[in-house]
């Protein structure tokens, strides 16, 4: 099995070509270019896909969070570091990039806030004269249109 250290190793790896990955980009003039576009870090693409990519050993999810919630504490804290890591660069690419706005809402948890403002509801007050007959008001005269 491989070791916390090699772990932690192959983080700094991944989050250096998370950092620096490349991909293709057609302009405006119908050229093909590399542009860098940061990738955000993902524990599952690390350990699933990226590590044996590079023809290393890996440990599976479930002993990751073994390591991360057991009593060895070498292994909890390289866990720990390398979440930590991934955490950092995916809440940067967040704050800095469109694109992760997705990544926050579904991975690290943050949300949108609306902020509603309450105000008094004042109420719209109709006067329809005093219930009389407009005859016997006093003031029906003044309705009245002047002769």
């Amino acid at each position: 099995m491989i070791k916390p250290i090699e772990l932690e190793q192959l983080s700094y790896k991944y989050i250096d070509e998370c950092l620096n990955h490349k991909k293709e980009h057609a302009s405006a003039s119908g050229r093909i270019v590399l542009i860098t576009e940061r990738k955000i870090p993902t524990i599952d693409f690390f350990l699933r896909i990226w590590i044996p990519i590079q023809n290393k050993e890996t440990i599976c999810r479930r002993t990751y969070y073994n390591w991360l919630n057991g009593n060895n504490e070498e292994k909890m804290h390289t866990i720990k570091r390398i979440s930590d890591l991934f955490i950092a660069l995916a809440i940067d690419i967040v704050a800095n990039e469109a694109k992760g706005i997705f990544y926050a809402k579904n991975r690290l948890g943050m949300t949108d806030k609306a902020v509603i403002e309450q105000q008094e509801i004042k109420p719209i007050i109709i006067n329809l004269g005093s219930g009389i007959n407009p005859k016997e008001d006093d003031n029906y005269k003044y309705l009245q249109p002047a002769n």
